[in-house]
């Protein structure tokens, strides 16, 4: 059994949220630099050059990539012999949240009803926070800082069976070109496939957590993320939408077994700024 005090959570949620906001994810900037090194289009090659430089610019003062510092997303891993003591931990990750948006000057984004009024929390909470427990002693946060000129841009479909893979690629690209410049390209995209309404867009969600450099376990999926990369790259709505080559950094998917009677599909598309930070206790 292990056993954690939920006040002494805090500083550690508090100092991981903020350098999710200054510092882009090494995964994510080799990425951009590898788009970089291969566009030949002279503007989008000037805008990833700049994009680049904004990286810098934000690690070296300590300040947010982006001003839309995003609405937090926690993905919670704990043992079934992980006890938090003296408080909840769904507090300890808002009170996280509060300090870092607060002592980290970043931009509160989170209005306190989506519809009656629209009156922000002004200190970014509540988070958006899944839990999945776990044999053993493991405890692992991890976060995401969600900007919505991206989020906007996601989409669902409850596909039929009979639509096939034919259907989950045309959706797929369907939701990109739609999308246009709009979530700030080059963009990731993390596809949930299967499951009902509520997994599938988490699936689509927790595939933008992983790394760059990662491919699905099944080979069948790994070659269709390729597959989908290339031909959302063909579309040359390139970086910012100027044109060029890359569109998208990758294509991240993520499946969960379905219904006989259906072939859910959702796209969550991210900006080049995708953060996301991982926390071990």
């Amino acid at each position: 059994m292990r056993e954690f005090d939920a006040g002494a959570l805090v500083e550690k949620i508090k100092k991981a949220l903020i350098d999710m906001a200054y510092f882009l994810p090494a995964d994510v900037e080799k990425s951009l630099k590898n788009s970089y090194e291969a566009e030949k289009w002279t503007i989008a090659k000037t805008t990833l050059s700049q994009i680049l430089q904004n990286a810098d610019i934000a690690r070296n003062t300590s300040s947010p990539i982006c001003q839309d510092t995003g609405m937090v997303v926690a993905f919670v891993t704990i043992g079934q012999d992980v006890h938090v003591v003296n408080g909840s931990l769904t507090d300890s990750i808002n009170e996280g949240v509060r300090q870092a948006y607060k002592d980290g000057y970043l931009r509160k984004s989170v209005v306190a009803d989506p519809v009656d009024g629209r009156v922000n929390t002004k200190d970014n909470t509540p988070a958006v926070i899944h839990y999945e427990v776990v044999p053993g002693d493991v405890f692992m946060i991890e976060f995401a800082a969600k900007g919505f000129g991206s989020e906007n841009m996601s989409r669902l479909a409850m596909l039929k069976p009979s639509d096939g893979l034919e259907g989950v690629k045309k959706f797929i690209l369907e939701t990109v070109e739609l999308a246009g410049p709009n979530p700030c390209p080059p963009i990731v995209v993390g596809v949930g496939i299967g499951g009902t309404v509520d997994k599938v867009t988490l699936l689509a969600k927790r595939a933008l957590l992983r790394p760059l450099d990662s491919y699905n376990p099944k080979p069948f999926y790994a070659a269709l993320e390729n597959e989908m990369l290339e031909k959302i790259n063909a579309l040359g709505i390139g970086p910012q939408g100027f044109g060029g080559k890359a569109t998208a950094l990758r294509v991240l998917i993520e499946t969960f077994p379905t219904h006989i009677a259906g072939l859910p599909v959702c796209v969550n598309i991210n900006c080049h700024v995708t953060r996301h930070v991982k926390v071990q206790f």
